[in-house]
């Protein structure tokens, strides 16, 4: 008997406030992107490097309070300022894969509200890999939302 694993694809549609540049910022620029996606404040970042380029890479390492530690490896392969990205990237837990996916995002709006899709093909190592992946995935997509609009209010003041 083989190794089980969970094939799956999700699609989660926001709408984000300013324009898609202003939404792509967000995925492009390392400090931008950090504040939506740094998502356990009680975790230690022990690497974090962001090379947001086609062909460039990203990778976290973080270790949690029980000394457990998660990997994020990203690849990206497709970088149209604007209107898509496209990269594979990898998590593992204590070295070991926990998952690997294909993302495409997509924006597409203009001025005052973009419309980011997000599409993830992925295969976990469990079902249960798979649910909470998905499920926090929408939660830091809800993330990024508010860190927009604390970024437009704070640049509206200047």
């Amino acid at each position: 008997m083989g190794i089980n694993v969970d094939h799956r694809s999700f699609v989660i549609e926001r709408e984000l406030p300013g324009s898609p540049a202003h939404a792509f910022r967000f995925w492009s620029d390392h400090q931008l992107k950090r504040r939506w996606n740094s998502c356990h404040p009680d975790w230690i970042v022990i690497e974090d490097r962001f090379d947001f380029r086609i062909d460039g890479h990203e990778s976290m390492i973080w270790r949690m309070p029980d000394g457990t530690e998660q990997a994020m490896l990203a690849h990206f392969l497709e970088v149209h300022p604007r209107q898509r990205i496209v990269y594979a990237y990898t998590m593992r837990t204590n070295g070991n894969p926990i998952s690997s996916s294909l993302v495409t995002v997509e924006f597409e709006g203009q001025d005052e509200k973009t419309t980011m899709t997000f599409t993830e093909q992925a295969v976990f190592a469990s079902v249960k890999d798979g649910d909470i992946r998905e499920a926090g995935t929408g939660i830091g997509f809800a993330r990024l939302q508010e860190a927009m609009m604390d970024f437009v209010e704070d640049t509206s003041r200047f």
